[in-house]
């Protein structure tokens, strides 16, 4: 077994909580820093769901299956990159009709699409219905370098992960923490509404990313809980006051009330809308 860094063995133990569990999702959406190097940790997942196994435990698996996996000869995975500058509506149409069929090995079948962020809105209206219908078998793994670069259509109907070793927040780091700490203490909130309004929220595509940040913070900070690890120092600051209830209820409310956003001419009155439900709790 090869040795791995902090940030890919904590992937691999969250895998393996949820292998042993059995709690697989439909579908991720994976972050990754390099193509070259993470698929080999990309096939490592697949291999993991195909053969149900924990990460160690993949010397088992026969080694010839192996290496038709890792040759892209394996028929039930399906690896999807981009035709030029995008994905393309007919690869996911091609997509969908192939795994309208049976599985020959009776197996689950995996697809991968590289460069999530490169589908354009009718590749990506192509590929929700497997999204939103998703069958037990048929499990998605899209891949990108920025998860906000992700149709958010797409983005909401996937769990995150990451394989990224940069850090998670950017040079807005301290702005985003105070920003954090406000989602979960949201009676503090209005105490500087007008400092988050006029200079960190100022129009309504700023307000979705940050709170589908918030919302992804949240969540990678959660599936780090099962191991009683740090997920980061100044975010484990802020949230491990906060019981688990509670933050499964906030990103409830916010999961609920993004797509009401795209129709709210005054976003200023959606974000008012938004805080109140979350002080409420619903």
């Amino acid at each position: 077994m090869r040795n791995l860094s902090i940030v890919k063995k904590k992937f691999f133990d969250y895998l393996d909580h949820i292998i042993e569990n059995n709690k697989i999702s439909h579908a991720y959406i994976i972050e990754i820093d390099n193509y070259d190097q993470d698929m080999v940790d990309i096939y490592d997942f697949v291999k993991m769901i195909l053969f149900n196994k924990k990460h160690n435990e993949l010397e088992q698996v026969n080694e010839g299956i192996i290496q038709f996996i890792d040759n892209n000869m394996y028929p039930d995975i399906k690896l999807i990159e981009p035709d030029g500058n995008n994905i393309r509506k007919r690869q996911l149409v091609e997509l969908q009709k192939e795994y309208s069929n049976t599985s020959l090995l009776n197996n689950k079948r995996i697809y991968i699409i590289k460069n999530a962020e490169k589908m354009n809105q009718a590749s990506g209206n192509t590929i929700l219905k497997f999204l939103e219908e998703p069958e037990d078998n048929i499990i998605a793994l899209l891949l990108t370098d920025n998860r906000y670069s992700v149709l958010e259509t797409i983005l909401s109907r996937c769990q995150i992960l990451s394989l990224k070793e940069t850090n998670l927040l950017d040079e807005e780091e301290e702005q985003f923490l105070e920003f954090l700490k406000f989602v979960v203490n949201p009676t503090d909130f209005f105490k500087k509404y007008n400092y988050f309004i006029n200079n960190y929220i100022t129009d309504k595509n700023i307000a979705k990313e940050k709170l589908l940040q918030v919302e992804s913070t949240v969540i990678q900070y959660l599936n780090n809980q099962y191991f009683g690890e740090n997920f980061s120092e100044k975010i484990s600051e802020i949230l491990n006051n906060k019981e688990e209830k509670d933050l499964l209820t906030y990103l409830s409310i916010i999961e609920e009330e993004l797509p009401k956003l795209e129709y709210n001419i005054n976003y200023k009155m959606w974000i008012d809308s938004l805080f109140s439900k979350l002080i409420l709790g619903g």
